[in-house]
């Protein structure tokens, strides 16, 4: 598999404070990496850095992130546009606020389409339906035709996940996608990554707190604490014999089921 995208000891700072520190770390084509650690950590910056979405007060101050040879951070705005969306997909935490609530979910799908050169609706309206159908949703048209708010919680972060893949995007970039959600729709999102994998060969990278969300899905994770890696690697590996007591505390906080 060929090597998709690497981070290679990254910094990034806010205000000229430093917050993530000399981060490093690649992925292959297909490949899952789950990113976990405490709030304030710095995962949910590395995602964000890959697509210039830093704010006014955040910069890469050191380092590179590579995409298919291109470095990420030093592209310009209209170059980032081209990528956005068509090789490089993200997931929010939450999905209301990815969509605007005034605007029925199908028009947003068709503005997706329309930026990267798909004008026809007709097309559009059936590529969104195809797209919804493969991923679960038992009636599209009644998901296009409906506003935001008139979908749960739960229904509005699975659509994020077909909006996200709409222009098979090579790599997936999901900020906490299931942190606000119940443990049955949390199981739906997780399926429908799993599935976009399967279906197109997307590589994910998944930000988290949850050991079990990343044992459930990552060929790999990093952990981090307070802006650096405390370790890396297989996450079956890990999960069975962690060697930082940071991994193994945050192991022992996974809830045990009992017979």
């Amino acid at each position: 598999m060929a090597e998709l995208i690497s981070y290679e000891q990254v910094d990034i700072s806010y205000k000229g404070q430093r917050i993530v520190h000399n981060i490093s770390f690649s992925l292959h084509e297909g490949e899952i990496m789950g990113i976990v650690g405490e709030s304030g950590s710095g995962k949910s910056s590395l995602l964000r850095a890959a697509l210039n979405m830093l704010g006014r007060d955040g910069l890469v101050t050191r380092g590179d992130i590579y995409y298919k040879g291109l470095d990420l951070p030093d592209l310009s705005p209209a170059e980032m546009q081209k990528i956005c969306g068509s090789e490089i997909g993200m997931i929010f935490q939450h999905a209301g606020g990815s969509f605007c609530p005034i605007r029925r979910v199908g028009d947003q799908l068709q503005e997706i389409l329309e930026a990267h050169g798909s004008p026809d609706q007709q097309e559009n309206e059936q590529l969104a339906c195809e797209l919804l159908t493969r991923f679960g949703f038992d009636n599209p048209k009644r998901i296009i035709e409906s506003y935001p708010f008139e979908l749960s919680g739960g229904m509005q972060q699975r659509v994020a996940v077909v909006a996200a893949m709409l222009l098979r995007p090579k790599l997936l970039l999901a900020d906490e996608p299931t942190s606000a959600l119940d443990v049955t729709v949390q199981k739906q999102v997780i399926e429908e990554m799993l599935l976009a994998r399967e279906i197109f060969g997307t590589a994910i990278i998944l930000v988290t707190h949850n050991m079990g969300v990343v044992q459930a899905m990552a060929d790999k994770m990093l952990v981090m604490h307070q802006g650096e890696t405390v370790e890396q690697g297989l996450t079956a590996s890990i999960m069975k014999a962690p060697s930082s007591p940071y991994t193994k505390r945050l192991l022992s906080a996974m809830p045990k089921l009992r017979r």
